[in-house]
């Protein structure tokens, strides 16, 4: 690598450059990807109604604090929908005064103007005249206009996905630059993780450029992909400086980079091909979004995981000079002595610190971990899990405030309709008698028969009781799919699409978890050797995600944190954060789970006595990790501080998972639990043994025939 160390460098520069110039086209392609495969019953029906009685966009104006019919108002509103309806584009106009279809508010002071535009306007068409018709409806006069709609709202989405990506990168850089400054003592050994984070960034943009010239990319799986590239990109460059730094204490500049690639490179290679594998698993999901995401995610795993073996190996061989070793003292050093040192000798880190209390009880400790993290799962049980809405964007968005307007004001006007498509004319017997069924079904607050739908087709829009996808919507999507036609009969809508995407996903569940059990059990033997290691593994990153989980409900569902957070909750949680937390919070777990493990396994096979192997481990890697589950949390809550409550969401909850991850889960259980298996942990069948040696050369590990007494480190 020393060698090669400037074409490494010049190439990483060339992407960083072109993913910067050319990146930002990516934001003008994105799309409102779907999150339901096109085989479900809500997207066939979808379908159906899009080519049988295609409708168009709608642009709706709230008129709010006037008397409806004071004649100024009555005559500014005519005026102003005159002039909307002679646009090119404009399929009708509905208001209180001119055409049916306008409402008057409970307050009987505010009332709506619906544009309704024709169907299969191209975007390029169709946003100039949103834009063209929302600026003539905000000249109404009256002290307050709402201007909202169907693609409006998909634009607000779009654009504070992209403004929440700004805020969570500008927040996220400027705290990790103190954070790392101070973890490493140095400007210099601090920029090394943050220039990887960078290109790993730019080399996303550019990924996902690629990707949206063969699908669609969703404003929403930007930011979660890019949210993923800069914790892999920061967690792995954190781990080579840190093991280069305490090389260097023995080793001129070489032969440290030569060892900190050859060891902490190791554990970031199989921690890479793990995140990967977890991403091949969420392939596995037919739906659009979650194809995407899977997709964009495995190239920044790959562009991540071969920047920190590459780019970060030769810009410490540029650089060694600058980089304090491990223990020196800096100007940095001791400015942050005099804020929290104390006198005396160096205390172990925290992980040593719990590990070595673990070790002492590991029974008591692994059963009281256990218990409170399932206690932490338990909300998990009353979880709601929808399809974001309006209620997601924040309560400065112009469409949150309409849309919570329509909901306070004209009641059951804004609930999102559950649509039964019937492929029968609606003047059949049959097909009048199941109108009359479905109108007596309790949860059904309005029944609306569509006109303009061709003969031989009928469409039923059914306003639930309630608030849009809640719990009675979902009732009516189950009893009306329950109902026996003599035709067939189809059910789409918020709620159906929400039943279809979870039915979708547990069906396909067990495939995807082969995957990354399967994947990630092989390649932790091949890092330990050990059956039983992988195992105990998977099953603590498990515990991780359920409580974490669990963690959620109270905040976004339950709304406990709606005041420090700054959200509203709308009593869920969106469709895809479970999945996405499984492959992420999986895919970081593993990052820890396999930084200790490496370093526990190079204990062991210098000496095989576990319980020496696990605390001496843990305090040689225990504050690498540590420093980089800060460095990930400062991350994650830089895009917390976003307006997305979706965003939010994963935020959050990785913040969580990697707070309960490096504490009580790798602090804890890690050490408890392998205290109490001692040399079982380094089981495996003797073919397995040998296959793992001709596989990687390593010699089979020769364990304790004795248990031995904890020697003590350090």
């Amino acid at each position: 690598m020393d060698r090669w160390r400037w074409p490494v460098i010049g190439v990483w520069i060339v992407i960083t450059v072109a993913g910067a110039v050319f990146g930002g086209a990516l934001f003008g392609r994105l799309q409102d990807t779907s999150t339901n495969r096109p085989d479900s019953e809500s997207a066939v029906a979808q379908h159906y109604i899009d080519v049988t009685a295609p409708e168009g966009a709608t642009v709706v104006a709230v008129i709010q604090d006037r008397d409806v019919y004071d004649p100024g108002l009555v005559s500014n509103v005519t005026k102003i929908d005159t002039a909307i309806k002679a646009l090119k584009g404009v399929k009708k106009v509905h208001d209180l005064y001119t055409e049916p279809g306008g409402a008057i508010g409970a307050d009987n002071r505010s009332t709506t103007v619906v544009v309704e535009l024709q169907p299969g306007l191209s975007d390029q068409v169709r946003e100039p005249l949103e834009d063209g018709i929302k600026a003539r409806l905000e000249k109404i006069e009256a002290p307050k206009v709402l201007v909202t709609g169907s693609k409006l709202a998909e634009r607000a989405f779009a654009q504070q996905s992209v403004d929440d990506l700004a805020v969570g990168e500008t927040v996220a850089f400027a705290a990790l630059l103190v954070a790392l400054v101070v973890i490493f003592g140095g400007v210099v050994a601090a920029g090394l993780p943050l220039a990887v984070a960078i290109t790993a960034v730019t080399a996303t943009l550019l990924a996902l450029l690629g990707l949206s010239e063969a699908t669609s990319v969703s404003q929403y799986s930007v930011n979660v992909v890019t949210l993923l590239g800069i914790g892999l990109a920061v967690d792995y460059s954190l781990l080579m400086v840190a093991r280069f730094r305490e090389e260097r204490v023995t080793k001129d500049s070489r032969a440290a980079v030569i060892a900190s690639t050859r060891t902490a490179g190791k554990a970031v290679c199989v921690s890479g091909l793990a995140v990967f594998a977890a991403l091949l698993g969420l392939s596995t999901f037919a739906e659009p979004l979650l194809a995407a995401v899977a997709i964009g995610g495995a190239a920044v795993v790959l562009l991540t995981t071969i920047a920190a073996l590459t780019l970060v190996p030769a810009l410490l061989s540029v650089a060694h000079n600058k980089i304090p070793v491990a223990g020196a003292e800096t100007w940095v050093t001791r400015l942050t002595g005099k804020v929290w040192s104390r006198p005396g000798k160096r205390r172990d880190g925290l992980l040593a610190r719990l590990a070595a209390f673990a070790q002492k009880r590991p029974g008591g400790v692994a059963l009281a971990v256990t218990v409170g993290l399932l206690v932490l799962a338990a909300p998990l049980l009353t979880a709601h899990f929808g399809n974001s809405d309006a209620r997601a964007l924040p309560r400065s968005n112009e469409a949150r405030q309409a849309y919570d307007v329509m909901q306070k004001q004209f009641t059951g006007s804004d609930v999102a309709p559950v649509t039964v498509v019937v492929e029968a004319d609606s003047g059949r017997a049959d097909v009048r008698l199941l109108m009359n069924q479905l109108n007596r079904i309790p949860e059904v607050y309005r029944l609306e028969l569509r006109s303009d739908v061709p003969a031989g087709s009928t469409i039923i829009d059914l306003t639930p009781k309630g608030i849009s996808d809640g719990s009675q919507s979902r009732t009516l999507v189950t009893k009306v799919r329950a109902l026996h036609e003599p035709f067939t009969m189809l059910v789409t809508g918020d709620s159906a699409k929400a039943i279809d995407y979870q039915d979708s996903i547990l069906s396909r569940l067990p495939a995807a978890v082969g995957i990354v059990l399967i994947a990630t059990l092989i390649l932790m033997f091949l890092l330990t050797g050990s059956v039983v290691v992988p195992v105990k593994a998977l099953l603590m990153n498990i515990l991780t995600l359920l409580a974490t989980l669990g963690v959620l409900v109270v905040v976004f569902q339950w709304g406990w944190g709606q005041y420090p957070l700054f959200f509203d909750s709308w009593g869920g949680l969106d469709l895809t954060t479970p999945v996405l937390l499984f492959v992420f919070v999986f895919g970081l777990s593993m990052d820890y789970e396999v930084f200790l493990l490496a370093r526990i396994k190079e204990e062991y096979d210098r000496r095989p006595d576990t319980n020496r192997a696990v605390l001496a481990g843990i305090k040689a890697s225990g504050r690498v990790v540590t420093a980089a589950a800060v460095s990930i949390v400062i991350v994650f809550l830089g895009f917390a501080a976003g307006g997305l409550v979706a965003v939010k969401e994963i935020g959050v909850g990785m913040t969580v998972a990697i707070v309960l991850d490096v504490t009580v889960v790798r602090g804890l259980l890690l050490p408890a639990l392998m205290t109490m298996l001692d040399e079982v942990n380094w089981w495996a069948p003797a073919w397995m043994k040998r296959f793992r040696a001709r596989l990687t050369g390593a010699k089979p590990t020769q364990t304790a025939t004795a248990k031995k007494a904890p020697i003590p480190v350090g």
